[in-house]
C-alpha cells in the first residue's frame, strides 16, 4: 500500500509539472510577439520612473496628466528621432549596398604625399610599390566579403517595419506601466517572494537598479554623444550626416566612442581644403569625445556599477540575437544576471586562504580518511 501511494504521488507530481510546463510554454508562445516591446517599455519606465514622480508632484499629484507629459517626452525622444534616422537609412543605404557589392573602389595613389617635406617621396614610393606589388589585387579579393558584411549590417538596421511595430508597442505598454507602475511593481515583488522567500524581493529590486544603470549610464550617454556628434557633422557639411550619426550611436553603445567617425570627418574636411570647418569640428569633437567621462559616472551612480566588458558583450550579442532592438535589450539582460549572481556570491565571504594551505588541508583529510579505513 505504501509503494502504491508513493507511485501514485510520483505520477501526480510528474503530470502536474508537465501540465504547468505546457501552460508556461503556451503563454510564452502567445505573448512572444510582444516581449521585445514590453522589455523595451519596462526598461524605459524603470529608468524614467523618478522623473514621472517629479512631474506628478508638479501637477498637483495627478497621475494621468503626468503620464500624458511622459508620453509626449517619449515621442520627442524616441519616435521623432527614430523616424528621421529610419528615413535616412532607407534613402542612403541602397547606394551604399550597391557600391559595396559592385566594388567601384580603387585604392588611391596619394600623390599629395610627395608634398610632405623630407619623407614625402619615400612614403609615396612605398605606398605605390605596395599597390604595384598586389595591393589592388588583394583588395579585389576582399571586395565580395566587404559587400556581404556591409549588406548584413545595413539589412539589420533597415528592418524599419519591425522597429516601428516594437516602437508602437513600447508606447502602449509604457502608458500602462506608468499608470499602474506601483501595483505592477508590488505584484512582481510578490511573485518573486513566492518563488524565493529570502532572495526573491531583493532580486527584483537589484534587477531594477541594474536596468536603470544601463539605461542611464550607457544608453543615454551614447545617445547624447551620438546626437551631438551628428549635429557637428551636419553643421560642418559632412555628407550622409544622418547615417553617420546612427553609426556613431552604435559605436558609443559598444564603448568605442564617437571619435571613430569624427576623426575621419575632420581629416576629410582638411583634405578637401575646408580648414575653417575642420577646426570647428575638431574643437567640437574634443568636447563630444570626452563628455562621457563626466556624464556616464554621474548617471551610473543612480543605478549600479557594471563592467564595460559586460556591456560590450551585451550590445554585440543583443544585436546578433534580436537585431537593432537588441542593442538595448542585450545589455539589460546581462546586467540583471550579473547583479543577481554577484549578490548571491557576496552572501558568503571571499576565501583568503592561500592555495598551498588548501592543498595541505585536502591531503591531511585524505590521509586521515585512509587511516580510518
Amino acid at each position: 500500500m505504501v509503494r502504491a501511494s508513493q507511485t501514485e504521488d510520483l505520477l501526480r507530481i510528474v503530470l502536474s509539472v508537465l501540465c504547468i510546463s505546457l501552460l508556461i510554454v503556451a503563454c510564452i508562445w502567445i505573448i512572444s510577439p510582444f516581449l521585445l516591446g514590453l522589455a523595451w517599455a519596462g526598461t524605459i519606465v524603470i529608468a524614467s520612473w523618478p522623473l514621472l514622480i517629479k512631474i506628478e508632484r508638479l501637477l498637483w499629484g495627478k497621475r494621468i496628466p503626468a503620464v500624458i507629459v511622459m508620453m509626449l517626452l517619449l515621442i520627442m525622444i524616441f519616435v521623432i528621432p527614430i523616424s528621421l534616422l529610419a528615413n535616412s537609412l532607407v534613402v542612403n543605404s541602397t547606394p551604399i549596398i550597391e557600391w559595396a557589392k559592385e566594388g567601384h573602389f580603387v585604392l588611391p595613389t596619394f600623390e599629395w604625399l610627395q608634398s610632405i617635406p623630407m619623407v614625402g617621396d619615400n612614403l609615396y614610393n612605398l605606398w605605390n610599390s605596395i599597390l604595384n606589388s598586389g595591393g589592388n589585387a588583394l583588395f579585389e579579393r576582399v571586395k565580395p566579403y566587404v559587400g556581404i558584411t556591409t549588406t548584413w549590417f545595413l539589412n539589420q538596421a533597415v528592418q524599419i517595419g519591425s522597429l516601428f511595430i516594437h516602437l508602437g508597442l513600447m508606447l502602449l505598454f509604457s502608458i500602462v506601466l506608468y499608470a499602474k507602475g506601483e501595483s505592477i511593481g508590488y505584484s512582481l515583488r510578490h511573485f518573486a517572494a513566492r518563488l524565493a522567500p529570502k532572495r526573491g524581493d531583493a532580486a527584483v529590486v537589484l534587477a531594477s537598479q541594474a536596468i536603470r544603470a544601463v539605461a542611464l549610464g550607457v544608453v543615454v550617454t551614447a545617445l547624447v554623444q551620438g546626437i551631438l556628434g551628428g549635429i557637428g557633422l551636419a553643421i560642418s557639411g559632412i555628407p550622409f550626416a544622418s547615417l553617420l550619426t546612427v553609426v556613431m550611436i552604435l559605436c558609443c553603445l559598444v564603448q568605442i566612442g564617437p571619435l571613430l567617425i569624427l576623426v575621419p570627418a575632420i581629416i576629410w574636411l582638411y583634405w578637401s581644403g575646408d580648414a575653417t570647418w575642420g577646426t570647428v569640428l575638431l574643437v567640437w569633437s574634443c568636447i563630444v569625445g570626452t563628455m562621457d567621462n563626466v556624464i556616464r559616472p554621474a548617471l551610473i551612480k543612480m543605478g549600479a556599477d557594471l563592467p564595460m566588458i559586460l556591456i560590450l558583450c551585451g550590445v554585440i550579442g543583443g544585436l546578433i540575437a534580436f537585431g537593432l532592438i537588441g542593442l538595448f535589450i542585450g545589455p539589460m539582460l546581462l546586467a540583471v544576471s550579473y547583479r543577481l549572481v554577484t549578490v548571491w556570491m557576496d552572501e558568503v565571504p571571499e576565501p583568503h586562504t592561500p592555495p598551498s594551505e588548501v592543498i595541505e588541508q585536502i591531503e591531511e583529510c585524505s590521509s586521515i580518511h585512509l587511516e580510518d579505513k
